[in-house]
């Protein structure tokens, strides 16, 4: 018995009734996505490249270290040194816009599906087939829609990074302790009140690991990226693989490692925001609880002494 199920011929079918009917609006996503992308490339390649290695090594002292941003200030030197600058600066671009879209999209479907089991229901399987597909047959229907170049980059790299974004905001709304929201409840906060004030300030470490994970695997797509036309690191690689080229795709291999390193730790830092010992955030917040403290015991020490001045106004 010969029998074939046709799935790819109907999926193939249904890409071709897209591409016929919904060229407008294909359109205006290559145009949206085209614009944000270089125009972010462009803010990072304006002259005075060091500007932007200041502004990155502020950036991890802010939210992290010292210590990162020296590490950030000798990475991003190091790309410089090896005069990757300009790809990097697109891949990093590519990989931001894509970051930024993914969690638009991922953290209110975590949360619908948090607060809906017939939506958790549907999503489950469809999160199940975009983490498990492989990432070059995005490329395919991507390539279709919207020709060679940066655009049917962004798109396969927002499908693949989606899923992370989406499962950890899901579990980290529905992690919250039960009896926290039924205080809300009893205090008569609405449903929107109680997510706003509750449930995503208490799930924002699990939502914000679900960032970082984003941002990586969207970084991880890097490569796949430059298959479909996208300049940067990627496409640097993929010439190194056609043309056996080994200093070549060590070295832009490397950029994107350095670049990974810096979001990878500026993104885990963020859960903690104002809590870490070495960051400027959290230096300032030791600095504040010190004056509070100092304000507090000047006050106490004050008390006796005006106690006995009114002791002393009463005998009077």
């Amino acid at each position: 018995m010969n029998f074939h199920l046709p799935i790819g011929t109907w999926v193939e079918s249904a890409v071709d009734w897209i591409k016929d009917n919904l060229d407008g609006l294909l359109d205006v996503v290559s145009f949206v996505v085209t614009f944000l992308v270089e125009g972010l490339t462009y803010l990072l390649l304006l002259p005075y490249f060091f500007v932007v290695i200041i502004v990155a090594a502020l950036i991890a002292w802010l939210v992290r270290s010292w210590q990162l941003a020296i590490g950030t200030v000798i990475s991003f030197g190091l790309i410089v040194a090896m005069g990757l600058w300009v790809p990097a600066m697109q891949t990093l671009a590519l990989v931001l816009v894509a970051a930024v879209v993914a969690v638009l999209i991922a953290i209110p479907l975590g949360i619908w599906s948090a607060r809906n089991s017939t939506v958790r229901t549907v999503l489950k399987p469809i999160l199940d087939f975009m983490q498990t597909m492989p990432a070059f047959v995005y490329l395919i229907p991507a390539i279709v829609f919207f020709s060679i170049g940066v655009v049917p980059g962004l798109v396969a790299t927002v499908i693949f990074a989606l899923p992370p974004g989406v499962r950890l905001t899901e579990l980290g709304i529905r992690g919250v302790d039960s009896e926290t929201v039924e205080a809300g409840q009893a205090f008569g906060a609405k449903p929107g009140q109680i997510l706003r004030g509750i449930q995503l300030p208490l799930a924002m470490p699990t939502i914000l690991a679900g960032v970082n994970q984003v941002i990586m695997l969207a970084l991880s797509m890097a490569v796949i990226a430059g298959m479909a036309g996208a300049d940067g690191l990627g496409k640097m690689v993929v010439e190194a693989i056609s043309t056996v080229n080994i200093a070549k795709g060590v070295e832009a291999g490397l950029g994107v490692v350095l670049i990974a390193v810096f979001l990878d730790r500026v993104t885990a830092a963020l859960g903690s925001l104002g809590r870490n010992p070495g960051s400027l955030l959290g230096m300032l917040a030791r600095r504040r609880s010190a004056q509070r403290a100092t304000a507090a015991s000047a006050l106490l020490a004050d008390a006796p002494a005006v106690h006995v001045e009114e002791k002393e106004l009463q005998n009077a």
